[in-house]
């Protein structure tokens, strides 16, 4: 699978934080059905792990389920062996060097042209600009005029007003955390959670 282009189609990759594996489990269910199909569960999720092991074991590979927050070698090595599709970090992590090494798809967390550069260097399938929201989406545009291959995804603070912006600025994708989830990861209502979603959908036109 073309992780690029699958993003690229998709344009929203759901960032999932949660109090725990059942919580963040009935998170990506709800968004599956909402019609989300692009999920990152976050490791700062006690039982991460699990939780991703457990949605890889529901839903078929057109599912994407990834593992974000990714810091450590041996934490690429849990996320390998529980079939996460690709890793997220928020920075050039040495679990971001592991990953390359175990040949996971890695979106690789850089905010400055030198960090961009060095997450290509690394072996980076794509670029996490983070946080997005510092400089907004005119800043993706100012990257792109020196660096116009590179693929980036934008998160931190993206908003269904600004997500259409960004891709207008040059983003392949956008990445949503707490304007999607809402307190639905420490069990608020999981309609307002489909509702968000559907609200996303709509603003990216997908």
């Amino acid at each position: 699978m073309d992780l690029l282009a699958e993003l690229r189609d998709r344009k929203m990759l759901a960032i999932i934080r949660a109090d725990g594996a059942e919580t963040a489990l009935t998170c990506v269910r709800t968004l599956v059905e909402a019609g989300i199909t692009a999920l990152e569960v976050s490791l700062t999720t006690p039982g991460a792990v699990d939780a991703i092991a457990q949605a890889r074991s529901e839903y078929d590979p057109s599912i994407l389920i990834g593992a974000g927050t990714v810091l450590t070698p041996a934490q690429a090595d849990e996320v390998a062996a529980a079939r996460a599709g690709f890793v997220v970090t928020p920075a050039i992590t040495r679990g971001a060097h592991r990953s390359v090494e175990l040949g996971l798809p890695l979106l690789c967390g850089a905010l400055t042209p030198t960090e961009v550069v060095a997450a290509l260097d690394l072996g980076a399938t794509a670029v996490k600009i983070f946080p997005a929201k510092l400089h907004g989406p005119g800043y993706l545009s100012e990257l792109r005029a020196p660096l116009p291959d590179v693929p980036l995804i934008a998160v931190g603070g993206v908003d269904a007003q600004s997500a259409p912006k960004y891709l207008s600025a040059g983003a392949l994708a956008v990445g949503v955390g707490s304007p999607l989830l809402g307190d639905a990861g420490t069990g608020g209502s999981l309609a307002e959670l489909a509702i968000r979603a559907s609200t996303f959908r709509t603003a990216l036109g997908v």
